[in-house]
């Protein structure tokens, strides 16, 4: 088992077999990139001194590429548990109450897909009750839409319920969404660009995404049915899109993968994986602190290869920053749906919540949190990390 000479890193989830990346401040001093290690925030600037470290966000040292992150993250591994190191990197560890993280990334592009099958099932049972539950392409390509990254917020960011127009049986009303929503989700962070007309196999999956973050994908139900049709999610979908601070490098999610979740009919040929990409990552939802849900991610039908594959089959190019979800996150059991529209089954099924409140969707004051763990490298389980958020009253 790797064992750290940082106090308490072991057993944190943030050992020296995880080290996620994100950028951070100190009073009066200018942002710059670190990993987290147990309590602490690894400096890199200050350790490494490489100019991309310097930087307000991941972007410059994501695009050198992942010979660069490889080599990155081997060196600052064996530093953090070969005490030969020890005496250089610890006056680079920085106290996580004595610093302020800050958006990791500068979001390029958001594409957020509808990877679950369990989810895309449970959605079609309640809108399309005399119909079959997913629609003729879903088992043929991982279903997805364009979202806006300038509306993708950082952890801790409150959220304003959004107004939009909604129906009702009297006709159509404009006015603050009364089915407030939420989506767990794992996020996809691009790494290095592709030129336009270029396509990505399956195989170069790792050479383009750099990692994961939990994503959070708030959604308006009443405003997203009354819009969706013909050309799908809009305003219901871009007021905003939460992730974690914390971006975990695909290397550390080494025992975490496995070949995936057998598919039917065979994928065509630029969808056929050539490698273990299904993840066992088992994510939990808290609403105001009470454990909601459990979904697992193992159990999602296309994998992030076979999306990164999809997103870029029609020669779309790949950008520093680009970011795509999985879209709802939901198993099998009724306690692993990862939206209250499948925990309250379109709010028929109210939430019995610990307290003697009850839930449909969210109300003004209520936080989320979207917590995950998985398998790590040494042994033991990594922490992905929180994505949080507070819903405020509309303006």
């Amino acid at each position: 088992m790797t064992t750290s000479w940082v106090p308490g890193a072991d057993a944190s989830g943030f050992g020296a077999d995880n080290l996620p990346y994100g950028v951070f401040s100190r009073r009066g001093a200018d942002p710059r990139v670190g990993v987290r290690i147990g309590g602490h925030v690894l400096d890199l600037a200050g350790l490494l001194g490489d100019r991309e470290f310097f930087a307000a966000s991941l972007n410059p040292f994501m695009a050198r590429g992942s010979t660069t992150w490889r080599a990155t993250r081997a060196k600052v591994s064996g530093m953090l548990v070969g005490e030969g190191s020890r005496a250089e990197a610890e006056p680079h560890l920085v106290p996580l109450d004595e610093v302020v993280l800050l958006p990791p990334f500068e979001v390029a592009d958001y594409v957020d897909f509808y990877c679950s099958l369990e989810h895309a099932s449970n959605v079609g049972r309640m809108f399309r009750p005399d119909e079959e539950p997913l629609k003729p392409n879903w088992r043929h390509l991982p279903v997805g839409y364009h979202g806006r990254a300038g509306s993708v917020v950082p952890s801790g960011t409150d959220i304003v319920r959004p107004a939009g127009q909604r129906g009702t049986v009297d006709g159509p009303v404009f006015g603050p969404s009364t089915r407030l929503d939420i989506e767990a989700e794992i996020g996809f962070v691009v790494g290095t660009r592709t030129s336009p007309g270029r396509t990505v196999p399956v195989a170069d999956f790792a050479e383009h995404v750099f990692g994961v973050v939990l994503v959070n994908d708030w959604s308006a139900r009443d405003i997203q049915a009354w819009e969706y049709a013909p050309l799908g999610p809009f305003l219901g979908k871009s007021f905003a899109t939460s992730v974690s601070q914390w971006v975990v490098p695909l290397d550390a999610l080494g025992a975490a993968r496995f070949a995936g979740r057998e598919q039917e009919p065979e994928p065509f040929a630029y969808l056929r994986r050539v490698a273990d990409w299904g993840l066992d990552i088992a994510l939990e939802v808290r609403l105001n602190g009470e454990v909601v849900s459990r979904p697992p991610f193992a159990a999602m039908y296309w994998t992030g290869d076979q999306m990164l594959a999809h997103l870029t089959s029609n020669g779309a190019p790949l950008r520093t920053g680009d970011l795509y979800a999985s879209g709802t996150v939901s198993g099998g059991r009724p306690d692993q749906r990862g939206s209250l529209l499948e925990l309250t089954w379109g709010g028929t099924e109210p939430l019995r919540l610990g307290d003697g409140s009850a839930r449909t969707f969210l109300q003004d004051g209520d936080t989320v949190s979207v917590t995950a763990t998985a398998p790590g490298m040494a042994g033991g389980t990594i922490d992905l990390g929180e994505v949080v958020g507070t819903v405020l009253p509309a303006v």
